[in-house]
């Protein structure tokens, strides 16, 4: 097997190199490297300039105005992305609703919402998670009853990510309480603006409301947005959920948070020297460091396969918990090696501000350890990713 990248590829990383530092607006990748938080127009502006280059969707075909990348290509722009501090962009209609809707979707639903996720037009979130169904998504209540031509849905989502800014929810609800809960599923697409949907922020540890709860009160859907067939949505909820774990393990992400940490320990001190040359601080460097080469030999070897077109198995399991673990032990590491700026601002009761009482390289980071604290959580815990792991090893 081949690991070193070819001629074309390399040439491919040029260009992307060349197109980010070009595109990318400063204030853009100053919002992701210092964590000020970049915003709804933010994104949607960064997506524009992706989608006029024609590299908005790179997991879509080109008939849907995809740049169909294969999976070297997606791999060498993820990379080059977080080393240039480039926003990641929102997966929810772009690599989970859009593939669904090619795979599955009517005609109808392919003409209408497709062009409109990559113009921006729609922003979609994600309503699969409920109080009484995280990890056990199939236990999910929320209850869509067939009422002529409509359905109508009443329950409640919850850690709907970025919710607050959406237009339109997809949809996991129960349409036949009768069957095994997987067989009474159905996957609908819901206008945000419609009567009966309220969204509450829920706010975190940073004081940001990233996620949201969404409740559902006598929801009147229109029956041409259900997706595929009634009661088969956990056939499509497993598809998409196998694009939501595309890229979870986050190699380019890891490594450019490894040489943040690095700046970082270069330059604050203990005992008088420089924080990266402290034996047990530099041991603990160089364990993840170690751990995340080893990972992205892993990485190349699985987008070999899926370059010769054989699909990624028990790999994909191992990747994401391994992945997970490597990014937030660098989270770890950064918040140590910052100290006490690592709380990036003053109390409100003793100061009445926000202002930054650190280096600048501060701000993000405790923001980005308390947030990435979900990444063993979503996507499939990592728990059951072991789960999954042993029941290959040991052949069942």
């Amino acid at each position: 097997m081949d690991l070193s990248y070819t001629p074309e590829e390399e040439a491919f990383r040029e260009e992307v190199r060349g197109f980010l530092a070009e595109n990318l607006p400063k204030e853009i990748s100053d919002a992701i490297k210092y964590g000020t938080g970049l915003g709804k127009d933010g994104y949607l502006r960064w997506q524009a300039i992706l989608n006029e280059k024609g590299w908005l969707a790179p997991n879509w075909p080109a008939e849907y105005g995809g740049a169909e990348w294969n999976a070297v290509q997606k791999h060498i722009y993820e990379e080059e992305a977080a080393a240039a501090h480039a926003p990641r962009t929102v997966a929810f209609g772009l690599a989970m609703l859009g593939p669904v809707l090619m795979q599955f979707g009517s005609q109808a639903q392919k003409d209408y919402y497709l062009p409109r996720i990559l113009s921006g037009e729609d922003w979609w979130c994600q309503g699969y998670s409920e109080p009484g169904a995280g990890s056990d998504l199939a236990s999910l209540k929320t209850r869509a009853v067939r009422d002529g031509d409509h359905y109508v849905v009443n329950g409640q989502k919850t850690w709907t990510t970025l919710g607050q800014h959406a237009n339109k929810i997809f949809c996991l609800v129960r349409t036949d309480p009768d069957v095994k809960q997987q067989e009474g599923i159905s996957f609908l697409l819901i206008d945000m603006d419609t009567p009966g949907i309220e969204v509450r922020p829920i706010i975190l540890l940073d004081g940001t409301p990233e996620v949201n709860e969404v409740f559902f009160d006598n929801v009147r859907v229109p029956v041409e947005n259900l997706v595929g067939e009634e009661n088969k949505g956990w056939t499509y909820a497993k598809y998409l959920l196998t694009h939501e774990r595309t890229n979870i393990a986050g190699v380019g992400y890891s490594r450019a948070g490894l040489e943040s940490l690095k700046r970082i320990a270069r330059i604050e001190q203990s005992g008088g020297r420089p924080l990266i040359e402290n034996p047990h601080f530099a041991a603990r460097l160089a364990k993840v460091e170690i751990d995340l080469m080893a990972m992205a030999t892993t990485n190349l070897r699985i987008i070999s396969r899926a370059a010769a077109g054989q699909a990624p198995g028990v790999e994909s399991s191992m990747l994401k918990v391994k992945g997970t673990i490597i990014r937030q032990e660098i989270n770890d590491l950064t918040r140590r090696a910052v100290g006490p700026y690592a709380m990036p601002f003053a109390s409100e009761a003793v100061a009445g501000d926000n202002d930054p009482i650190g280096p600048d390289y501060a701000g993000p980071v405790t923001s980005q350890y308390f947030n990435n604290r979900k990444l063993s959580i979503f996507g499939g815990s990592n728990e059951i990713q072991r789960g999954i792991i042993s029941k290959v090893k040991m052949g069942g």
